[in-house]
């Protein structure tokens, strides 16, 4: 018998999961499948057990809820609707990108605005997390355009530019409350890591370290640079330090670079992602913010940590 978990999330502040949507999606579901439905936190984010049995199949599933309950149900409501695995729900190792997830901007992209280079650079970017541009190539492409950048602006992107992705500090202080590590990787620079990272409570943080001669970019990164590979990597890494089953662990991005750790993760979720990442991802969040990757590890919001 394979169990699962049918998770609904809203998107913050609104209210479209009410009594009567919940009701009309259980009648829609086989009643003897079913089991332990709760509300994780009234009209926001609310799961039911699956149970795989007498012939009722993944596949059918997915059917009931493409037809049913996305199409009926939640039409034009700003749900997410996710099938998860019953077991392992609670991972022990976070892993996560930081452009466009953790953070609500690509830093590349601004650091190009400080020379009038932001269209072209942000189009570079936008294939290259399409997957339609090899990352690397695009990095030092887009390295080698914006060389001569001054140090002090790249304080000042980091200052007046960089804004956190909401949901964020509560998502790592409640995965850390309750005994996981977090771990910031990024195919961006150390520079913004190593703030972000501090300023949202992550343990740990890796990205590519900018080669910066008397406080000018040359536009080259010191050492190789880190990419999809260098991420999976990392997740495998800090899963075997730590003595971890892949399975305990939860890998997201949104980008093309994060689809290797987001397919080896025990739950992979692509967040405000490209195309290519929903696709392959385990779950996909389009209208919540980061806490609703608590709700999908079945996390109730009393038990959200305070930040």
């Amino acid at each position: 018998m394979t169990q699962l978990v049918l998770s609904l999330i809203a998107q913050p502040g609104s209210t479209p999961l009410d009594a009567a949507a919940i009701a009309a999606i259980q009648a829609i579901l086989p009643a003897r499948q079913q089991s332990m439905p709760r509300w994780l936190s009234p009209g926001e984010a609310w799961e039911t057990r699956v149970e795989c049995v007498d012939g009722f199949q993944r596949d059918d599933l997915d059917a009931l809820i493409a037809d049913g309950i996305r199409d009926d149900v939640l039409e034009g409501r700003p749900v997410d609707v996710n099938i998860l695995p019953g077991t392992v729900r609670r991972k022990k190792l976070l892993i996560a990108d930081m452009d466009s997830t953790i953070i609500q901007q690509e830093c590349i992209d601004e650091m190009a605005d400080m020379l009038g280079l932001k269209p072209q650079i942000a189009a570079i970017t936008e294939r290259a997390m399409r997957g339609e541009l090899p990352f690397e190539a695009a990095l030092r492409e887009r390295l080698g355009l914006i060389a001569g950048l001054q140090e002090r602006q790249l304080t000042a992107v980091y200052d007046g530019r960089i804004t956190e992705m909401p949901g964020g500090r509560t998502l790592v202080a409640t995965m850390k409350k309750f005994g996981a590590y977090t771990a910031l990787v990024s195919g961006g620079f150390t520079f913004f890591t190593s703030r972000v990272a501090a300023a949202v409570g992550f343990d740990v943080n890796r990205a590519n370290t900018l080669e910066i001669q008397n406080g000018i970019m040359t536009g080259n990164v010191i050492g190789p640079i880190l990419g999809k590979e260098a991420k999976l990597a990392s997740l495998q890494e800090f899963a075997r330090v730590r003595g971890l089953e892949l399975a305990e662990t939860l890998a997201v991005g949104d980008g093309a670079n994060d689809l290797a750790m987001i397919g080896a993760a025990g739950l992979g979720v692509a967040y405000h992602a490209k195309p290519i990442v929903s696709a392959q991802a385990h779950a996909s969040i389009v209208n919540g913010d980061l806490t609703a990757l608590l709700y999908l590890q079945g996390y109730g919001r009393d038990e959200f940590a305070a930040t």
